[in-house]
This record gives C-alpha cells, sequence and structure tokens, in this order.
C-alpha cells in the first residue's frame, strides 16, 4: 500500500481512487450486498479488494474511494448497520445503491 503524499501546506493527502465495478452477493442486508469492488490502475492493470480491506483503508484516512456517475462524482462512504460496517455512496439513504449498479467485476 502507498503512504500518504502531501499537499503544497505539508498537509498528509489521502490517495484517490475510482470503483468502477463491484462483486454482489445474494443477501438483501445493507452491509452484506457488495463483497469485494474494484476498478483500473492508472497503468491500466485491474484491482479488487473485499469490502472490509476498503472500510478500513477509509477509516484510516490513507484512502478516498468515488464512484463516477452520469454528472457527478459520489464520494464514497463507511456506513454503519446494527453494528456491521459496509460502503456506500454519500447520498444513498441505506442500501449502497450506487454501487449496486456498477457493473459486476471480472
Amino acid at each position: 500500500m502507498l503512504a500518504n503524499h502531501t499537499d503544497a501546506a505539508g498537509v498528509k493527502m489521502p490517495h484517490s481512487q475510482t470503483i468502477r465495478c463491484v462483486k454482489k452477493s445474494d443477501s438483501r442486508l445493507a452491509y452484506q450486498r457488495i463483497s469485494s469492488v474494484g476498478g483500473t490502475n492508472s497503468d491500466g492493470s485491474r484491482w479488487t479488494q473485499s469490502q472490509e480491506r476498503t472500510v478500513k483503508e477509509i477509516e484510516s484516512g490513507q484512502w478516498e474511494f468515488f464512484v463516477h456517475g452520469a454528472w457527478r462524482r459520489d464520494k464514497i462512504i463507511v456506513a454503519t448497520y446494527l453494528g456491521y460496517k459496509y460502503l456506500k455512496a454519500v447520498d444513498d439513504i441505506s442500501h449502497p445503491d450506487t454501487l449496486l449498479a456498477l457493473p459486476e467485476c471480472p
């Protein structure tokens, strides 16, 4: 994993990555709907990682994740349901509908 980079003022900034696909489960529970997320690195290689790892990276402040919609860029946040942590877009109500609309990761 990469270390945080700093801006011109020396403030640590998180790395940013766009989520382009998900692996879905058959569960109807919000926190179990997505098992992993993925995307494409700047060199064109693909990446995937578990929802749990992505939650930890967001909470640590090392990474921030986004989804590009038709007209906007949605930030992915960590939500909690019945004590379970999961990913969703900031504007999603409870279920990760923005992520679920993405294609399935290969």
